[in-house]
């Protein structure tokens, strides 16, 4: 007997049903876009892509960096910070993006600490002082004599407008007493081939991006601008120890999410995150790196942040430093 058609059109809905819930169950769930505010190859591209396919992992599904760079990471904020695809979106937040860039501009177009969350801090990694092969110094006392023997002063290159690279360079130029004229890439890995080039002399690097170049032979490192040498580097001493006193800088970064994204999903991320920067696989890349992770809570980010924003905002403002 037939059905009537009262039952078939209901065997027909549940049909539609069943299908409907097969189909979400094979579907793949969107990969997770890691937007970084600087070239391929340089430092925070290289952390990225060495925590992206555990964090992958850790979350069920991929994850694809988005390289932004220019404008001293603003172009990749602005993007992220005006995204609304919550949960889907995370970013690359940096020393320039959150403590230097406030100050550094006049007018942006987003605000860091009301448009941008913390998830977590990722790594923080010293900072190098390299020279090409054209500069015959190969300590600080030489780099120095070096540096106020040249007529017109000597350029250095950085990894952008409003860097770490940058502002460490011009806190080296004032607490040292050169002459120096900033020459400003888009990422460090431009940077560096320049460098190698012969086209700048020298910059601040972080050992992410220029640990290679070291250990191959191709830039000679002067000093290492943290307060105690790197594992990776272990012969060449702190530029404090060669009698730069007082002078301190390093670059870190941690990851952001636009401001309304939920709650649940940041903990859900900050978890994943953390796991990550504790696998062993992401352990041995970030060591292999000269790099520290600095896996935490959501809120030990915000205080860090918090007081690095003070510490360079004051330079900034004490040296009259501005971007545009």
């Amino acid at each position: 007997m037939a059905p009537s058609l009262h039952r078939r059109t209901a065997l027909a809905g549940i049909a539609l049903a069943c299908a409907a819930a097969g189909g979400r169950a094979l579907a793949q769930p969107k990969p997770l876009e890691w937007v970084v505010g600087y070239a391929a190859g340089g430092g925070s591209d290289t952390l990225a892509r060495a925590t992206a396919d555990t964090l992958g992992q850790k979350l069920g599904h991929a994850v694809i960096i988005n390289n932004k760079p220019g404008a001293a990471t603003n172009i990749a904020a602005e993007y992220a910070a005006r995204s609304k695809d919550y949960g889907n979106i995370v970013f690359t937040a940096d020393f320039a993006t959150l403590a230097a860039n406030p100050f550094l501009f006049s007018r942006l177009g987003y605000d860091a600490e009301r448009d941008l969350a913390p998830v977590g801090l990722i790594a923080r990694f010293p900072l190098v002082l390299v020279v090409g092969p054209q500069v015959p110094a190969k300590n600080w006392t030489e780099f120095l004599a070096w540096a106020r023997s040249q007529p017109g002063g000597v350029s250095y290159a950085s990894a952008g407008i409003g860097s770490p690279h940058h502002l460490a360079g011009e806190l080296l130029r004032e607490q040292a007493g050169i002459k120096a004229t900033h020459v400003a890439y888009r990422g460090a890995a431009p940077a560096l081939q320049d460098l190698l080039g012969g086209n700048v002399p020298w910059m601040l690097v972080d050992t992410a991006s220029g640990n290679q170049f070291v250990q191959a032979g191709k830039l000679r490192a002067i000093g290492v601008a943290s307060a105690r040498r790197t594992p990776t580097l272990p012969d060449v001493p702190t530029l404090q120890e060669q009698g730069f006193k007082g002078y301190e800088a390093y670059a870190w970064q941690g990851l952001s999410v636009p401001a309304g994204t939920p709650h649940d999903v940041i903990v859900k991320l900050n978890v994943a995150l953390v796991e990550s920067l504790n696998s062993t696989a992401v352990k041995a890349r970030f060591q292999a790196l000269g790099v520290d992770a600095l896996p935490g809570t959501p809120e030990d980010m915000a205080r860090y942040v918090k007081a690095e924003r003070e510490r360079w905002g004051r330079l900034i403002r004490d040296n009259h430093i501005r971007l545009d």
